[in-house]
């Protein structure tokens, strides 16, 4: 059987914080699928993660803002006035404007548009990372050039949607898989064909992350000189919990020894060093902003704890299973993290990591404490959660279920 050149829309390509989608791309690559990507924004990371560099796929970048490129947008539209298919399409974008007034809802139809015109030769298939805008854009390009289409959903995409939205998508398109059990199940309650929500968790290169074998200081806190490191990796923004995770920092015992390390940017960013110098820990803090992955997985290494908050936001977006939980466990790095979404379906309280209620930072700081002075049982915790992230996280699953699912939609077709 010969695999169809698959077109994957993203809604910006690369990124930093989206490895696990650049991960999966490449492992399709390698499991014999050619790509085309589609992006429907430019970069704005300055750096880039080794894995960007591997992925052979060319990048065709839609046009961000309409206006930016209008004779290219006026092409776009007047092919697609011209395409059996555009009545259905334009019909579909009326009925979902009516119900959206917005512009982005008529950006999508543009940069679908475009898309239409400009598709890449050989392209046999659609597939949106993202059930929000980038499924927008696949699912008024595939009326238009009658290509079928797929889509990963993740978590924000999912839980800032309106549930009229999902069904329709969940309805027009072949199937959907998303990363977390929560998600998969949301999705299912909403689409008529049950059978075609599929659960497929992201994993790890675990070869990227190799074991980490070296033994971690038995630091308690005692030593003011040797302070206990706490890392977080996430991006400034209200769903990581920053907030909450800074206030617990605040309420440890004085005469605590510990250190917080923050990877990652984010538009929250300025406010929680305002918020940390307000605490009185600013100088216990260090920033370093957005680092390539391999930097990254050094900081795992030499750190002691792992800290994440997440918490719902208040237009409902929230994390899914936080790939930097997998990536920090696959390190041996005790995770002190909340309950929500699909963390817990790596985490179990005390046995995996420590978990704790969201939106409290008191039980926060109290996790924190525990671990502080307590490195056996940061060992006896960070050893388990490797030993499950290796045995139930290797990407190779999720990508085997990916390419089986596109391979049965090839076989089956005329």
């Amino acid at each position: 059987m010969q695999s169809r050149k698959i077109v994957v829309i993203l809604k910006g390509y690369p990124r930093l914080s989206e490895t696990f989608i650049a991960q999966e791309l490449l492992g399709l690559e390698q499991a014999g699928l050619e790509l085309s990507l589609i992006s429907m924004r430019h970069p704005t990371d300055k750096k880039r993660h080794p894995v960007h560099d591997e992925i052979r796929a060319p990048v065709l970048y839609l046009p961000e803002y309409l206006h930016h490129e209008p004779l290219r947008v006026l092409r776009g539209l007047w092919a697609a006035t011209r395409r059996a298919g555009f009545r259905k399409a334009f019909t579909a974008f009326r009925r979902d404007l009516a119900r959206d007034v917005s512009r982005n809802r008529v950006r999508r139809f543009g940069q679908a548009a475009v898309l239409a015109a400009e598709w890449p030769e050989g392209g046999a298939w659609l597939h949106a990372h993202f059930i929000h805008t980038p499924a927008s854009v696949a699912a008024y390009a595939s009326l238009l050039t009658d290509i079928p289409w797929t889509c990963s959903a993740h978590a924000k995409d999912i839980w800032t949607s309106p549930d009229w939205e999902l069904t329709d998508k969940l309805a027009s398109n072949r199937w959907t898989v998303t990363c977390t059990e929560t998600g998969f199940q949301h999705l299912r309650t909403l689409a008529t064909n049950k059978t075609s929500v599929h659960l497929s968790y992201h994993g790890l290169d675990l070869a990227r992350f190799s074991p980490f074998d070296a033994e971690r200081p038995l630091r308690d806190g005692s030593d003011p000189a040797d302070p206990v490191i706490i890392l977080s990796v996430g991006r400034a923004v209200e769903k990581k919990g920053y907030d909450l995770l800074l206030t617990a920092l605040a309420r440890l015992p004085a005469n605590l020894a510990w250190r917080f390390v923050h990877i990652g940017g984010g538009t929250l960013a300025k406010s929680l060093k305002g918020m940390a110098t307000d605490l009185g820990i600013a100088d216990r803090i260090d920033w370093l902003g957005a680092m390539a992955q391999e930097d990254v997985l050094a900081r795992y290494r030499a750190s002691d704890i792992f800290a994440l908050a997440c918490r719902i936001g208040a237009d409902g977006d929230r994390d899914g299973l936080p790939n930097v939980i997998v990536e920090a466990s696959s390190q041996k790095l005790v995770c002190v993290s909340t309950t929500i979404s699909g963390v817990p379906e790596l985490l179990s309280n005390g046995e995996t990591g420590l978990l704790v209620p969201p939106e409290d930072p008191q039980a926060i700081a109290e996790a924190l404490e525990r671990a502080i002075r307590d490195p056996a049982l940061r060992k006896t915790l960070g050893d388990a959660a490797e030993r499950r992230v290796r045995r139930d996280f290797d990407y190779h699953t999720s990508i085997t279920q990916l390419r089986n699912l596109f391979e049965t939609e090839w076989r089956t077709a005329p």
